[in-house]
C-alpha cells in the first residue's frame, strides 16, 4: 500500500464518522423538537378550562376489535387462553 491508498482510506473513514455524527445530532434535535411539540397541547388543554366530561372520566373508547386483538396478543405472550384475559383499562399514548 502506498501513501495515496492510505490517505483515501483515512479520508473515507473520516467522512463516514462525520456523517454519523451529523445523523446523531439531527436525531437529538428532532427528539427535542418532538418533546416540545408534545408538551404544548397538554398546557393549552389545561388552560382551556373544564370540559364537559366528569372528573376522572376518560373520553377514549376502545373499539371491540382492538380489545380482542390486545387480549389475543397478551394471551399469546403469557401462554394463556384469550378468554382468561380481562382488560381493565387502556391508556391512549
Amino acid at each position: 500500500m502506498n501513501q495515496t491508498d492510505l490517505s483515501v482510506i483515512v479520508i473515507g473513514i473520516a467522512i463516514v464518522f462525520v456523517g454519523l455524527m451529523c445523523i446523531i445530532l439531527l436525531c437529538k434535535i428532532m427528539s427535542a423538537l418532538c418533546g416540545i411539540s408534545a408538551k404544548v397541547p397538554e398546557s393549552s388543554a389545561a388552560q382551556s378550562g373544564p370540559t364537559s366530561a366528569p372528573a376522572g372520566a376518560s373520553t377514549f373508547r376502545l373499539p371491540p376489535e382492538s380489545a380482542a386483538v390486545i387480549s389475543a396478543v397478551i394471551a399469546e405472550e403469557l401462554g394463556k387462553e384469550a378468554s382468561s384475559i380481562r382488560i381493565v383499562s387502556v391508556k391512549k399514548l
